[in-house]
C-alpha cells in the first residue's frame, strides 16, 4: 500500500489525456519519482512525447477530478494498485510498457503469478467454445489462474471453464469499471468477485466508455500477466492475434488449438501454428513447454470419491470412480456402474477424453489419465 498523497500524484498524471503508459514511465524516469513529476508544471514538455496539447491536458487535471475518481472506485469496491505497490503483479511490471496503475475489483493473490492466458474470437463455433472451456478447466485444475478479456465467445468460455474447475480467473476490461462490458457477462463478473475467485481489472479511468481502440492496448495486460497464451479459434483479423503478438514480444510462449482447415474462424489460429506457435491438443502439450514451472504443475488426480475433479456431472463422476479399478471397455463400464445405458456411457466417455481425464486405448478400452508429477 502507498500513502494517499502518492496515490493522488499517480492519478494526477494518469487522468491527463495523452499520458499513456510509456509517457508516464518517461515522466517518472525524467523527474526521479511520481510526486516530483506531478508537481513539475512548466517543465513537462522537456520530456519526449509531451507537446503543448498534452502539457495543457496535464495542467487541466483538478483535485476535484481526482476526488471523483477515488469516489467512483470506492463505490464499486475497486482497489487502485500502483506500479510501486507490492501487490502489483511482478510479471506485468517487467514488460516494456506496464500500466502505471490497475483498478481491481476482487482480489489478486500471490498464486496468480502462475497465470495462463486463454483468448479467441467473439464470434466462434461450438467447437471453439468447447475447447476454450476444456483447456481452461485443465489448466485451472493444474493450478493456473486463467486470464482472458471478459468478452463474449471464447473469452467467456475460458472464464467459465476456470470457475467450473474450481480455479481462479482474471478478466481484463477494455473500459472503466463503473460499467462492465459486455452486459450479458455481468453475472459471470459478479460471481468472480462475490466468490473470491479472482479479479476484474482495467488500467483505464473508472468512467471510460467502451471504445474499440481500448481493446488492443489491454491485450498486453493479458499476455503480461501470463506465463503463456493459448489462442483458441481466431480468424485472420481477430484481435486475439494481437495478444499472440504481444505475448511473443514479451517473451511468453504462444500456443494455438488447431481448427478446421475449411473454417474462416480457424484460419488465424492455424496460421499461428504454421508460423511457429506451439500446437496444443491437451494439457501436456502446454506443460512440456513451460520449463521448470510446467514440470512442477500437477493436475488434480482423483484419489477418492470426495476428491473428484470439479465440473463433472453425475454420470461422468460414476465413470471416473469405476475407472479407478483399472482400464475398462464400454461394456465393462456399463456393468460396473450399475446399468448406465451404453449410449450415455459412450457420450460421457467422449467428454472425459476431451476434458483430459481419460485416455482411450486400443480395443475401445478407457483408462484414467495419469497426472504429471514433478521430480
Amino acid at each position: 500500500m502507498i500513502d494517499t498523497g502518492r496515490l493522488r500524484a499517480y492519478l494526477r498524471l494518469h487522468l491527463a489525456d495523452g499520458v499513456g503508459a510509456v509517457t508516464f514511465k518517461r515522466l517518472v524516469e525524467n523527474f526521479g519519482d511520481v510526486e516530483t513529476a506531478a508537481k513539475a508544471r512548466g517543465q513537462w514538455q522537456r520530456v519526449e512525447g509531451i507537446g503543448p496539447k498534452t502539457a495543457e491536458a496535464m495542467e487541466a487535471v483538478t483535485d476535484a477530478q481526482i476526488d471523483d475518481e477515488l469516489k467512483a472506485a470506492e463505490q464499486v469496491g475497486a482497489d487502485i494498485i500502483v506500479l510501486e505497490d507490492e501487490r502489483y503483479p511482478a510479471a506485468l511490471a517487467a514488460i516494456h510498457d506496464p500500466p502505471p496503475l490497475l483498478y481491481v475489483r476482487g482480489r489478486l493473490e500471490k498464486a496468480d503469478a502462475l497465470a495462463f492466458g486463454v483468448v479467441g474470437s467473439r464470434h466462434c463455433t461450438y467447437y471453439g467454445l468447447e475447447q476454450a472451456e476444456r483447456f481452461a478447466q485443465l489448466l485451472g485444475r493444474a493450478g493456473f489462474t486463467i486470464v482472458s478479456g471478459g468478452a463474449r465467445g471464447i473469452d467467456s468460455a475460458a472464464h467459465r471453464g476456470a470457475l467450473t474447475a474450481g480455479g481462479r480467473t482474471i478478466a481484463i476490461m477494455g473500459c472503466g469499471l463503473t460499467e462492465l462490458y459486455p452486459r450479458e457477462n455481468e453475472k459471470l463478473f459478479e460471481q468472480i468477485v462475490r466468490e473470491d475467485r479472482g479479479a476484474i481489472i482495467s488500467e483505464l479511468p473508472m468512467r471510460t466508455a467502451v471504445l474499440g481502440g481500448n481493446f488492443p492496448t489491454r491485450n498486453r495486460i493479458i499476455s503480461g500477466l501470463s506465463l503463456g497464451v493459448l489462442i483458441v479459434e481466431a480468424a485472420r483479423k481477430s484481435g486475439s492475434l494481437l495478444t499472440a503478438r504481444e505475448a511473443a514480444e514479451q517473451g511468453r510462449e504462444v500456443f494455438a488449438v488447431p481448427g478446421r482447415v475449411d473454417s474462416p474462424l480457424s484460419q488465424g489460429a492455424n496460421e499461428l501454428i504454421r508460423n511457429g506457435a506451439i500446437l496444443a491438443q491437451d494439457l501436456d502439450d502446454i506443460l512440456e513447454h513451460l520449463g521448470d514451472v510446467g514440470a512442477k504443475m500437477v493436475a488434480e488426480e482423483p484419489a477418492g470419491r470426495e476428491s473428484l475433479p470439479r465440473g463433472l456431472d453425475e454420470t461422468e463422476s460414476l465413470l471416473v470412480g469405476a475407472l479407478r479399478q483399472g482400464p475398462m471397455s464400454l461394456d465393462e463400464l456399463v456393468r460396473t456402474t450399475g446399468g448406465i445405458d451404453s449410449g450415455k456411457t459412450a457420450s460421457a466417455m467422449t467428454m472425459l477424453v476431451l476434458k483430459g481425464l481419460v485416455v482411450q486405448q486400443p480395443g475401445n478400452v478407457f483408462a484414467l489419465k495419469k497426472a504429471r508429477r514433478g521430480p
